[in-house]
């Protein structure tokens, strides 16, 4: 979790990352990657990370993710600071170092360019909002890729690199999903 003030008890974010039941409403015995948090400033990154090994050292790789999870969040809908939905960001990309938070300017932010919000970074692309259609506020299966925008990402000198996805949210307020699926793809 990242882009927070540093001073802040990061327990009034009430972030949640833990392997959970995927919402009754999407499947009765699915079990999925359950990630919440409470943006109360405008502006908050919740994230996964995986390391790969055994490539091809010093090497560059276009990567392609596809990431089915499940939202609550209708894409029309309004809150404060912004949309539940519409303005909420899947984010997919990787580095070669391991993206962590740190702390910059008296803020916690990721060593790693994310960009901002709506904007991909130098290490991650935009791959949709959490929108869902219709008006209800109840959980769906949504999926997002980043098919026509492979991030590149080089290795280190042993062969590693690492992977994450996350939301980036300019709505004020709890956001809780569940990634059911998330593929990565590496071109050679």
């Amino acid at each position: 979790m990242a882009d927070y003030l540093k001073d802040w008890d990061p327990a009034r974010l009430e972030f949640t990352f833990m392997r959970d039941s995927l919402p009754a409403g999407v499947s009765e015995e699915g079990m999925a990657m359950k990630i919440s948090g409470r943006n109360i400033s405008d502006d908050l990154f919740m994230f996964m990370k995986k390391q790969i090994t055994g490539l091809e050292p010093n090497h560059t790789y276009n990567v392609t993710f596809q990431v089915e999870l499940a939202s609550m969040y209708p894409e029309q809908s309004v809150g404060i600071g912004g949309s539940p939905g519409a303005s909420v960001y899947l984010k997919a990309g990787g580095a070669t170092a391991e993206p962590v938070p740190v702390e910059k300017d008296g803020y916690i932010r990721m060593n790693i360019d994310k960009g901002g919000q709506s904007q991909g970074g130098e290490a991650m692309v935009v791959l949709g909002n959490i929108g869902i259609p219709g008006e209800d506020f109840s959980y769906q299966l949504i999926r997002r890729d980043n098919l026509q925008n492979p991030v590149q990402v080089t290795t280190d000198s042993t062969g590693s690199l690492w992977v994450l996805v996350g939301t980036d949210s300019g709505f004020e307020g709890t956001t809780t999903l569940f990634y059911n699926t998330v593929e990565v793809s590496l071109l050679y």
